[in-house]
Parts: C-alpha cells; sequence; structure tokens
C-alpha cells in the first residue's frame, strides 16, 4: 500500500530540494503537504494524518520537536523522520533512540537508507511507539546552545506617526494582519512592521505560545483556558475582555499544562 507524507521545512530552498528528491527517490510516496512552518505542519497533520512527517527541528516558533510532541493527540499513527543540522549530542540520541533522522544536507545514500528501513519496519510491524517519547525527553536535556541569542526584552511598534518602545512584558497577544503584526497591549493596538512568523523565531517560548496560525499570546496574560466539544480552545485574558481561540491542533501543545 502506497505510503503519504508531509514536509516541513522553513527554508523553501531546502524544503523544495527535499520535495524533489523523495519524488525521485521515492517514487510511490505521495507528498500530501509542503509546510513552511511549524504552524502548518500542526494544521496539516490534522488534516491528512499522514504515514510519515519529515520534520525539520529548528523551525522558528513552533520547532520541529514540539510537532512531534503534538503526535500523540494529533496523529498518532504518523512516523516521524528528523531533519537536522543539529550537533553530535542530538545525532547520537537520535541514533540510541532508533528514531530516523535525515542530516543537511540530504545525501541519496542516507534517503535511500531511511526509506528501506521505514519500509521494512511497515512491514514487520516492529515499530516501538514509546521511542518517540524517549527521544523527545532526551533531547529535552540537551543544554541550550552556549551562543543562542537571547530572545527579545522590547520592539518598536507605531501607533499612527508615533512609534513606541514597548517591552514584550506588556504584550499579552500578537495578531497576524497582512504582511503586518498587531501588537496588543492592556491599553492599546499597536502596528509592527513584521510578519507574526518573522516575530515568532526571536519570542522567549517559554512566555509566547503560538495558539493559532495568526495568533501568539504571551501565557502570563492568560487567567484561563478552556475547552470546547469541538476540541478547540478558549483563553481568556487578565487584563481584556476579547477571548482568543485556540484551533484543535495548536491545543496539543498545551499537553501537561
Amino acid at each position: 500500500m502506497p505510503l503519504d507524507a508531509l514536509i516541513a521545512e522553513d527554508e523553501p530552498l531546502l524544503r523544495q530540494a527535499l520535495v524533489a528528491q523523495l519524488r525521485r527517490l521515492w517514487p510511490e510516496l505521495d507528498i500530501v503537504a509542503e509546510c513552511e512552518d511549524g504552524a502548518a505542519a500542526l494544521e496539516a497533520l490534522e488534516t491528512h494524518k499522514p504515514d510519515l512527517a519529515f520534520l525539520d527541528i529548528r523551525m522558528p516558533g513552533i520547532t520541529g520537536l514540539d510537532v512531534a510532541r503534538a503526535l500523540q493527540q494529533l496523529s498518532p499513527l504518523t512516523e516521524v523522520v528528523f531533519v537536522t543540522a543539529y550537533d553530535q549530542y542530538a545525532i547520537s540520541a537520535f541514533e540510541q533512540g532508533a528514531v530516523d533522522y535525515l542530516l543537511k544536507p540530504v545525501s541519496d545514500e542516507r534517503l535511500l537508507a531511511t526509506r528501506q528501513r521505514v519500509l521494512a519496519r511497515r512491514q514487520t510491524g516492529n515499530a516501538d511507539p514509546g521511542v518517540l517519547e524517549r527521544l523527545l525527553q532526551q533531547l529535552a536535556r540537551q543544554p541550550a546552545a552556549a551562543l543562542a541569542a537571547p530572545p527579545l526584552a522590547w520592539i518598536t511598534a507605531s501607533n499612527g506617526r508615533e512609534t513606541r518602545l514597548v517591552m514584550l512584558d506588556e504584550v499579552l497577544y500578537f495578531r497576524a494582519d497582512s504582511k503586518y503584526t498587531v501588537v496588543v497591549t492592556a491599553e492599546e493596538e499597536l502596528l509592527l512592521r513584521s510578519s507574526l512568523r518573522e516575530l515568532s523565531a526571536a519570542l522567549d517560548a517559554n512566555s509566547f505560545r503560538q495558539i493559532h496560525r495568526g495568533t501568539i499570546v504571551n501565557m502570563k496574560a492568560v487567567a484561563a483556558v478552556s475547552r470546547e466539544d469541538t476540541g478547540r480552545g478558549v483563553l481568556r485574558l487578565k487584563q481584556r475582555s476579547e477571548t482568543l481561540v485556540v484551533s484543535q491542533p495548536f491545543m496539543s501543545l498545551f499537553r501537561g499544562m
């Protein structure tokens, strides 16, 4: 039976190259979604529930590891192949955990070997559902890179002709608006001249979480989270009257809270 797959890679040229490589070396594999970020990958997983997900680990905002953690709820039968430029520590973790990975730049030999292993597991039914969870726990203990850029502490946003300096602690949430981003504080809304996707890579993931393709919320500003019968969530804020919708795929990121 033919398999289908999702590709999640934030670099367009690398994504196109991997898609072309898969079509050349694994022509019977049906690529059902090509995703430019983790948010798109979550939604595509819920829609397609593919057999395979090729996930770039270092996507901005919602990473490939975040997407993998959400699989248990969104698409538990999807098998992960990580695409990585990680250091030797992480590669060793992949190999010990028997989880497939492709090291950038992806070689034909490595991709063919991954294809062979995936098909062998499918034929024998020897896949261990606990392998991925154990790997994610091990990677979570990996120390952050010493040279990693610190998260943003402040931004500049405009209100009409005035440009203001806004501390990130003041921000309740960010909302996408075409190619720009609306910055919402307790008192006002301002405009940031960069996209939500560009912004997400620089935010502190411990404080800011994406809850929708078009919304990132400061978790310190949230008063309560509830789940509707449809599976989507609703966030109530401490300092504003409006509520924020958490789309169903993103509710999986709140697991354990």
